[in-house]
């Protein structure tokens, strides 16, 4: 089990982090949202619960519950630009659908 990030990712999170001021890494997750079913929460954190799967990638903590772990497993997560917009995305191997906004996906 494990997520794992790319250099402009982790580069993009260690930058958030050092301007937060505090936080002990990424917390990623997913809930119940949008017309497939699921959607991404990425948050930052600043503690890390006892139920917690904690994964380090290039000197990054990644933080996981549990229960969302099982969704993301194996997810690769990129920070891009593409002209005017930027943001991270997520190359996660256990989806099988999309929906056509790309808010929200199904596994």
């Amino acid at each position: 089990m494990s997520i794992t990030l790319t250099e402009s990712a982790a580069n993009r999170v260690q930058s958030f982090l050092a301007n937060r001021g505090k936080g002990v890494g990424l917390r990623l997750g997913v809930r119940t949202s949008g017309c497939s079913g699921m959607a991404y929460v990425l948050e930052f954190a600043d503690d890390i619960n006892a139920d917690d799967n904690v994964f380090e990638d290039k000197d990054v903590k990644i933080i996981v519950d549990t229960k969302s772990l099982v969704y993301i497993d194996g997810t690769e997560l990129d920070f891009v630009k593409e002209g005017l917009n930027e943001g991270f995305k997520f190359n996660n191997p256990n989806v099988e659908n999309e929906c056509g906004c790309g808010e929200s996906f199904n596994v």
